[in-house]
């Protein structure tokens, strides 16, 4: 008794069948393209609480309609916007950096979109909650773009204040320090900053790299390779750091240690021809003649493909080898 339902089914779709097979089915991408094409029209009148309804189907429209899918998408971003709805904004630019990810517009939206949201999220915060460290924290970081360093550092100073032990301000007021102009006694303001930094956050990569560079500066070597050599082995990934340890190992004719370095360097960033030279330099020194010469050739090729780069950003066309 409990199989009947199932073949009365079975019987049913057998006899529907041939007739549904027949049929074209309906594209999934098709079933929302009128609803949208009439949320965009909404949208160019200005009826954005009308419109986003029907917009956010956009990303069911198919590769057939590509022009109606971006321009749908378009539209909800602007809407979104416009309603202060950042959900449905976010969401509408993930799906056209997706499928749209060199379209000039979509781009330009997007950098707009997200303008839009970091300016709102930073009133929002000094609304909320305008004596915390987070808001005084914005506060010098505009003031840094403004290039207002001494004012940058005083804001950070004033946040450890209320937060002795708060990660990443000795680090800004070091970079502060760095930025303005030169004085008797800048490296070594910077470098106290740094190391508080380090005894707040031991792991701060970027604070070890920046000491292992004043430390270069100073023909301190054995400083430069104690600090970039924490620097790298606690961001493997941090390719600069991986450099300044390999061209402060040479410096020291450590050329055996300076290889590891200075191949993590040129694997991470293989177009920079700085890299492939000091790797020469430690290869050709260890007695590999054979890699020496192959990051020679490496040199060169990366210098002048950089060269031609250079010569097509400033309008000029790039020389050509003669013609033998």
């Amino acid at each position: 008794m409990k199989l009947k339902p199932t073949l009365s089914l079975f019987v049913f779709c057998f006899a529907i069948g041939p007739a549904s097979m027949a049929q074209k089915p309906t594209e999934p991408s098709n079933v929302n393209l009128k609803a949208v094409q009439q949320g965009i029209a909404l949208s160019e009148q200005g009826r954005c609480g009308e419109a986003l309804s029907l917009l956010r189907k956009f990303a069911s429209v198919g590769q057939s309609n590509k022009d109606v899918k971006l321009r749908a998408g378009l539209a909800t971003v602007r809407c979104a916007m416009t309603m202060d709805r950042a959900d449905v904004a976010v969401d509408a630019i993930r799906i056209l950096t997706r499928d749209f990810p060199a379209d000039p517009d979509v781009l330009y939206a997007t950098v707009h979109a997200y303008s839009d949201l970091s300016t709102r999220a930073s009133l929002a915060l000094v609304r909320v909650a305008p004596s915390s460290y987070q808001a005084r924290q914005l506060n010098a970081e505009s003031l840094e773009a403004q290039g207002r360093w001494d004012d940058a550092a005083n804001e950070y100073r004033a946040i450890l204040k209320q937060d002795p032990k708060l990660a990443g301000m000795h680090f800004r007021i070091g970079r502060c320090i760095l930025s303005k102009e030169e004085t008797s006694t800048t490296s070594a303001d910077a470098k106290k900053e740094f190391e508080a930094e380090l005894k707040i956050d031991p792991n701060n990569a970027g604070a070890e790299y920046i000491l292992g560079e004043l430390a270069q500066h100073a023909s301190d070597w054995g400083g430069a390779i104690e600090h970039f050599g924490r620097a790298a082995k606690l961001s493997p990934g941090f390719a600069e750091a991986q450099l300044g340890l390999g061209m402060a190992l040479i410096a020291t004719n450590k050329f055996d240690q300076a290889v590891a370095p200075l191949e993590a360097y040129t694997k991470i960033q293989p177009g920079n021809p700085a890299g492939h030279y000091q790797l020469m330099m430690a290869y050709s020194r260890t007695g590999r003649k054979e890699d020496a010469a192959r990051e020679a050739a490496l040199q060169r090729q990366t210098a002048e493909k950089l060269e031609q780069e250079k010569q097509r950003n400033r309008g000029v066309e790039p020389s050509q080898p003669p013609t033998p």
